[in-house]
């Protein structure tokens, strides 16, 4: 067999062992040739799940990443812009296999899909769980890593279950985000509605949208609402933008009158995993652990 002939059998070999990947995603199908080698991720919720996977990646924002994610900031990782503003010539020297949008950054889709293959792998808040779990079975196909994903569902499923137990007999929950001084709750359906759709604990308001419009909330409408649960989630320590603190906001003598507040159950949501991070698999577990503590207490 001549060099070239050897040459076209190894490579037709190795074609015939390509399988191309056909993923469903938020902004439609994107069709991979193979299992991507070089991958850029602009969602940090899926480098959350591709990190517990052991898939290396080769490039992403340089801003907003969790301490526990801290290693992703170093010299071997390209930085190609942030989540909201791509540095499409960066990324577009990288030549990626693959390149993951979602939430904030899922409007580069259009533009990024002109550079390489891109799948959006947004969370839909109606069904926060359900999605998480989807995206992360769509990574677990991508990688080959079906079996590692039902494994981490099933733990997070088992999990799931005794934090709903113990949510049943816990009484009502009301959630809240502070920013900039004021307060902003959130039910089902929303954001952070996890809380309620996945840990259990019933909701203090059920239409939260209806009684605020979406507006910040006052110390009255917390101290009327009277919840025996306030979870909060501080966006300053999230973002490390400044601001006070989430416990020195709430702090007051109105606050202090609900029942959440007067029996110590306030319950400060780790920041980072529930508003940065905000969807991948290991971090929703990690908060679901985290109320599950909380009401155990």
């Amino acid at each position: 067999m001549t060099l070239f002939s050897a040459a076209a059998f190894a490579l037709a070999a190795s074609a015939a062992f390509a399988q191309e990947i056909t993923v469903t995603h938020a902004q439609g199908e994107t069709v991979l040739p193979d299992t991507p080698a070089k991958v850029i991720t602009f969602d940090i919720a899926s480098l959350d799940t591709l990190d517990a996977l052991g898939v290396e990646i080769i490039g992403l924002p340089g801003t907003n990443l969790p301490e526990y994610l801290s290693k992703y900031s170093g010299e071997d990782y390209l930085k190609v812009g942030t989540l909201f503003e791509p540095d499409y010539e960066a990324v577009a020297a990288a030549e990626p296999d693959l390149i993951i949008v979602a939430g904030r950054s899922s409007a580069a889709y259009p533009e990024l899909a002109r550079i390489a293959p891109t799948v959006d792998l947004s969370n839909d808040w109606a069904d926060f769980e359900g999605s998480v779990k989807r995206n992360s079975q769509v990574l677990g196909e991508i990688f080959g890593k079906t079996a590692e994903i039902e494994e981490m569902i099933a733990e997070f499923d088992a999990r799931k279950a005794e934090v709903q137990a113990a949510a049943a007999d816990a009484g009502t929950g009301l959630v809240v985000l502070t920013s900039g001084g004021e307060v902003t709750a959130y039910g089902p359906g929303s954001r952070f509605g996890w809380i309620h759709e996945t840990a259990g604990v019933a909701p203090a308001i059920e239409d939260v949208e209806a009684a605020t419009h979406g507006d910040a909330i006052s110390f009255e409408f917390i101290l009327e609402t009277n919840p025996d649960w306030l979870f909060v989630i501080d966006r300053e320590a999230a973002t490390a933008e400044g601001g006070a603190a989430a416990q020195a906001v709430l702090d007051n003598e109105l606050v202090a009158q609900t029942t959440a507040w007067s029996q110590g159950q306030v319950v400060y949501i780790d920041p980072v995993r529930s508003y940065i991070v905000n969807g991948g698999l290991p971090a929703l577990t990690y908060l679901i652990d985290q109320v599950g503590d909380a009401l155990a207490e």
